[in-house]
């Protein structure tokens, strides 16, 4: 492939990119109920995470056992303060919110976070039908009190969502050739202080 058909269809994926956000503009809204979720702070329901804003985009993460929902949070994670200035984020798994502090804490996460424990919220809501765990997006919109779900994406290996997949395909890298790790520190051979204790 030449250098100009690979730039020839970079402008056809932006193009058909510009043409999918059109239709995410107008794709019709559903109500959904306001759900309940638990925080280390009590008590909170999927109204209250909009806070003062109309638009809420609740991350859907697996949790701690997951490397790769760990690489999309970590990415988001750069992005938070600008996307804050326009709408809510909130991540959300299954763990206990002292779980999801802990970890997020370690990868150095400034999300709000809370945990719908594998309840009623992610059976009903979730990205895929038939997965009551699949990481991905769903965007809410409120009007007052009543909340709707607007649009919802799912998270995997290539998607549109993490650009480190992008960054990859310039050096010829596919998701088959790299799976993310919690942590690329490789033990010395050789440790100086005499390798005591270490956790790897």
């Amino acid at each position: 492939m030449t250098n100009t058909e690979i730039s020839n269809l970079e402008q056809q994926i932006f193009e058909l990119t510009a043409k999918l956000n059109e239709l995410r503009k107008t794709s019709k809204r559903t109500q959904v109920r306001n759900h309940g979720f638990s925080t280390l702070n009590g008590a909170i329901t999927l109204l209250d995470m909009f806070g003062d804003k109309d638009k809420l985009l609740l991350i859907h993460n697996m949790g701690q056992a997951c490397r790769y929902c760990t690489l999309w949070a970590d990415g988001f994670n750069g992005f938070l303060a600008h996307l804050e200035s326009v709408l809510s984020v909130v991540l959300v798994s299954k763990d206990s919110p002292e779980v999801q502090r802990k970890f997020a804490n370690s990868r150095g996460w400034r999300f709000c976070l809370a945990s719908h424990g594998g309840g009623d919220y992610i059976k009903e809501q979730t990205v895929m039908d038939g997965s009551d765990n699949m990481p991905g997006a769903v965007f809410y919109e409120r009007d007052g009190d009543t909340i709707y779900r607007k649009n919802s994406c799912v998270f995997g290996p290539g998607d549109l969502y993490c650009s480190m997949w992008n960054l990859l395909g310039l050096a010829g890298m596919t998701e088959s050739d790299w799976t993310p790790q919690y942590t690329y520190w490789t033990r010395p051979e050789k440790m100086d202080d005499g390798g005591a204790n270490l956790n790897d």
